[in-house]
């Protein structure tokens, strides 16, 4: 094949008439060089002109500006490059449970370097995750779009040239259902509940505020007497709640979203239990934290252990701190019949469809009501006589209309 040269550097075209570019890339610490040649554009386009070719090359040059030719491994890369930016940009809380995640890429690739990760390799990973890792479909989707994500900063910082993950298909969630308790299963967990110690007192509560608010662990666990105006029946959550013990933790002053810092009003009925319980916290010198039995923010494993306790005891279905906030949506939903901007309120949803995303299933018996209360709702009688005077093919003729006789029995002729 001849090739000749263009005006453009780097850019040439064959015996056909067709352009194309060939970009010198540097060289790997054996001193080998790497070259990048192509015949498309951005869009998998052919080149119509020398200059398509060069502006392309020009951009391919940018990304392939500062990739590492050596040998940088995934791991590396994870360890060195990618953690301490995730550290960075999430909450401590947030990095402590979700850097596990990125680990488990590293364990099943080992030494693979990235610019030998291919698209069979993430396939294979992807493979592994959803048989031989045993884990749940919920978990494995989660676990392989952290393994996307990483692979994108590795590109956005110029490491590769592209994600070769985004060529194999995501891992769907799965129809997993959270479980959750219903109003009459939550009435037999309360039963089960004595409030005559301090400390079961204190379950006892806990239980009932997560049922009637529906807030995030966190967010309860931060809670403070000064955020609760009992005289008005109201309670602001404002901060959250980063725990390693009871001598270790922070509250900090922003929450998952902006929709999150929200101020929600309290039914007498709780108002009522909240003074109560203030003034037995009185007596033993606990005044700073709402659910508190040491004047210290509420453990979420001792949370994970009432509930696992007094399910058992009441016979019900176990529920994490997670079930509890969808049981007050369901208890919102199903039982007082909340429309989805107050619920999506109550539980500080970023948006009204964030909430019907994970509880439009719940509302379908909002439909049986709703249609039971249109009967009698207005009135539909039809008037005696009528106050239009037709004339052509609308002219009523006992129960005909003009024409219509003919037209129907040409279509059945037909048919």
């Amino acid at each position: 094949m001849t090739v000749s040269k263009t005006k453009y550097a780097d850019v040439y075209k064959d015996d056909k008439g067709h352009f194309f570019y060939q970009i010198f890339l540097g060289r790997d610490a054996k001193g080998k060089k790497h070259f990048k040649k192509g015949r498309k554009d951005e869009l998998k386009h052919y080149f119509t002109s020398a200059r398509a070719a060069h502006i392309e090359a020009q951009r391919v040059k940018q990304i392939y500006l500062n990739v590492n030719l050596g040998d940088m491994t995934y791991a590396s890369f994870i360890k060195e490059k990618f953690l301490p930016k995730y550290k960075a940009d999430v909450e401590g809380s947030t990095y402590e449970t979700h850097s596990k995640m990125f680990l488990h890429a590293v364990d099943f690739l080992g030494n693979v370097t990235l610019k030998k990760l291919t698209v069979e390799e993430c396939e294979r990973y992807r493979t592994w995750l959803l048989t031989e890792a045993k884990y749940s479909q919920s978990y494995a989707s989660v676990v392989y779009t952290a393994f996307r994500q990483s692979l994108d900063y590795a590109v956005e910082i110029n490491l590769i040239p592209a994600n070769p993950s985004l060529k194999t298909k995501s891992v769907p969630k799965g129809n997993a259902t959270a479980k959750y308790w219903t109003k009459e299963e939550f009435e037999k967990v309360l039963s089960s509940v004595s409030v005559s110690s301090f400390y079961e007192r204190l379950i006892y509560v806990t239980f009932l505020f997560f049922y009637r608010m529906g807030c995030r662990v966190s967010e309860a666990g931060a809670l403070r007497w000064s955020d609760v105006d009992l005289n008005n029946g109201k309670v602001r959550f404002i901060n959250n709640l980063h725990y390693k013990n009871k001598m270790e933790y922070e509250l900090v002053p922003y929450l998952k979203n902006d929709s999150s810092r929200r101020t929600l009003t309290l039914d007498d009925e709780l108002v009522r239990v909240l003074e109560d319980w203030k003034k037995e916290q009185l007596k033993y010198s606990v005044h700073d934290f709402v659910l508190s039995y040491d004047n210290c923010p509420l453990n979420k494993s001792t949370l994970s252990k009432w509930l696992k306790r007094y399910s058992k005891i009441a016979g019900v279905p176990r529920v994490d701190g997670r079930g509890l906030r969808h049981s007050n949506a369901s208890y919102l939903i199903a039982e007082l019949g909340a429309d989805v901007l107050t619920v999506s309120h109550r539980l500080g949803h970023k948006t009204p469809m964030t909430t019907l995303k994970y509880y439009a299933h719940m509302f379908s018996n909002n439909d049986i009501e709703l249609a039971s209360k249109m009967e009698g709702s207005m009135d539909i009688s039809p008037a005696e006589k009528s106050k239009v005077t037709f004339n052509g093919n609308q002219h009523l003729d006992g129960n005909k209309i003009d024409g219509l006789p003919n037209v129907c029995q040409k279509k059945k002729k037909a048919s």
